[in-house]
């Protein structure tokens, strides 16, 4: 005879079998190429480590991405994978799991239990110049906004000579005839993979928003641009980056290459390895590529007139591009991580020197003084010329030939101090500064004392973000009003203690620089 006891513990057994599969099923879940099994905390389940394409090993290092292929049993997505191979920086939190030259994974998060089954997508391509960075960065995981109802993304690409090597064997053997940009192949891959598979987590696959901060924004305005990336996301966010300027420019930071350039410093490159052909090559260690932070062609970008068909400028200035909705922005204090080696002794020579006609004029807007007042204008003349001004040129174009909106702003908050600000020596709001607000991890780091005014700044950037991902418009209820973009107010949301919208800052400066780059188009050209 059955007692009462033994159904009360039968039932509760019952019970907790009956939970363990309900969290089972929030975690599992099957893609194309199989099932994957995440872990759940706080209400927000995460897959990190999922695989979107084959290793680009051996025979597929410097080929497009190869679609991955099914696996047996459950894929365990309970740790990021490693970074791309790159300059160890340690410090920077990228490495944290190691780097291999098999490194084409994403990660997922997404909330737990939500009343909507088609989440927005957010999509993040992270920075590091091409050449550094990672997924797995503290600041920029994805679990705080996800908590508002969106499911977020993080997805890696190849970096350095690995993700960028242009070489004339390489583009006989292509079927496109090109090479280099297979970091953009392996971007363009993973959305690729996210609309076929975002909707298994919730997501989706028509509301999706991509967005990156420097090498990760330039990434952006390259997707916004090829043709390889239509409809394949809706709306895009680009923090400190663009990638307008012309190609080919001679002595210049960051500058694109035309392929025929590119595939002559990569035949000079891999002769400097003491290599014979592309066998040669490819059986190199991976290790061997890894360049340093100073190299400045390991991750250069290439008019290829594939993935990316023509400089961004003229492509814009054309109206072919993916017209689609654009938050576009930059800080006040970019400059000073840029100049940390730089002469200042030598600051009024090489602007001579640099910017031509324009130079005069330059000076007289960032001038030369003592050592504070010059490091001061150097700062502001970097940040002018490589980021204020892709900022203003991207939204002046788009409002020229597009007809989706643009939303452009300056981010001036003053950052707590912190070994950042001993090391760039101001509390300017330097380069990323802004990433870890509209990531909601301003509690990531006890060394950073972050103020209440701080917080609610963070608080209003991912209501702004979040509204833009949900809607193609930042503004909500509760929101200071933040205007569209055009050519007659030109006006910018400036991101501080009391954000408000203003007219485009440093616009004296900013259209000088763009009197310079339309003299060295003419010039290069």
């Amino acid at each position: 005879m059955k007692t009462k006891s033994n159904l009360t513990w039968k039932t509760a057994i019952l019970l907790l079998s009956i939970i363990f599969r309900l969290q089972t099923s929030a975690q599992t879940v099957r893609v194309e190429n199989g099932l994957i099994k995440g872990t759940t905390e706080d209400g927000i389940t995460s897959f990190k480590g999922i695989p979107f394409a084959e290793p680009p090993i051996g025979e597929l290092r410097w080929k497009p991405p190869q679609p991955v292929k099914n696996w047996e049993g459950v894929l365990e997505a309970n740790k990021f994978a490693p970074a791309s191979m790159q300059p160890n920086l340690a410090v920077l939190g990228y490495l944290n799991y190691g780097m291999s030259e098999d490194c084409l994974y994403l990660n997922i998060w997404k909330p737990e239990n939500s009343p909507e089954k088609k989440l927005p997508v957010l999509v993040w391509i992270h920075g590091g110049g091409f050449i550094v960075g990672s997924t797995s960065q503290a600041i920029t995981t994805g679990e705080q906004l996800a908590k508002k109802d969106i499911v977020v993304v993080s997805i890696a690409y190849r970096l350095g000579k690995l993700g960028f090597l242009a070489h004339p064997e390489l583009s006989a053997e292509s079927e496109n005839h090109t090479s280099g940009n297979y970091g953009f192949l392996d971007q363009i891959a993973a959305l690729k993979w996210i609309q076929k598979n975002i909707e298994a987590f919730d997501g989706d696959p028509d509301n999706i928003t991509i967005f990156g901060e420097s090498a990760g924004g330039q990434s952006v305005s390259v997707l916004c641009a090829s043709p390889l990336a239509k409809n394949l996301f809706h709306k895009a966010i680009c923090m400190s980056g663009g990638a307008f300027m012309p190609a080919g420019l001679k002595n210049d930071f960051d500058s694109f290459k035309y392929l025929e350039d590119a595939e002559s410093d990569g035949l000079k490159y891999t002769k400097s390895l003491g290599t014979n052909s592309l066998a040669d090559l490819r059986n190199l260690d991976p290790q061997k590529f890894v360049g340093t932070l100073n190299d400045s062609t390991a991750g250069i970008l290439v008019v290829d007139g594939y993935v990316i068909p023509d400089e961004l400028y003229s492509l814009y200035d054309k109206g072919i591009y993916n017209d689609v909705p654009v938050i576009i922005g930059n800080t006040s204090g970019e400059g000073y991580l840029f100049i940390l080696t730089a002469n200042d002794s030598e600051y009024e020579k090489n602007t001579l020197k640099h910017y031509g006609p324009n130079a005069n004029k330059i000076l007289e807007l960032y001038p030369a003084g003592d050592k504070e007042t010059t490091r001061k204008s150097m700062s502001e003349l970097f940040r002018d010329t490589y980021f204020g001004w892709q900022t203003y040129i991207w939204a002046t174009l788009q409002t020229k030939t597009g007809i989706s909106p643009v939303y452009a702003y300056y981010f001036n908050q003053s950052q707590p101090a912190s070994a950042v600000t001993m090391l760039v020596k101001s509390q300017d709001a330097y380069h990323g500064s802004d990433c870890v607000y509209v990531f909601d991890h301003l509690d990531q780091d006890p060394n950073f004392k972050y103020s209440d005014d701080d917080k609610n700044l963070s608080k209003a950037m991912v209501d702004y973000w979040v509204n833009f991902a949900r809607y193609g418009n930042p503004n909500g209820e509760g929101l200071p009003q933040w205007p569209a973009f055009n050519t007659e107010n030109q006006k910018v949301m400036i991101f501080n203690s009391n954000y408000s919208s203003g007219i485009f800052p440093n616009l004296d400066g900013i259209k000088t620089i763009d009197k310079y780059y339309i003299w060295k188009r003419s010039k290069e050209n």
